[in-house]
């Protein structure tokens, strides 16, 4: 197990029910059957620096997980195919 954290940028136009929907899913897969969630943090709708995908604002979440390596590999693939998402960056700690 290793300890990773995720920084999310998302459409800041979602509503919330989808949004929320959309953030359980992504944690449940990367934590996977063993890992677990340590610390969630929803910053909210922030601006850019510079506009990503057409788009000045986005939403932001950043999370710490213990997680096992492999899930961490497919929540990259899932996550590069979501139209949602505008940017994610996973870190190992």
């Amino acid at each position: 197990m290793n300890s990773y954290y995720l920084t999310l940028v998302l459409k800041p136009e979602m509503e919330e029910k989808e949004r929320t929907a959309l953030l359980d899913s992504v944690t449940k897969k990367l934590a996977g059957e063993d890992g677990k969630v340590e610390k969630e943090d929803l910053w909210g709708n922030k601006d850019l620096a510079y506009p990503i995908k057409k788009r000045g604002k986005g939403f932001f979440a950043h999370y710490e997980i213990l997680a096992d390596p492999k899930n961490a590999k497919s929540i990259d693939k899932t996550l590069k195919l979501e139209e949602d998402v505008l940017r994610y960056l996973i870190i190992r700690r």
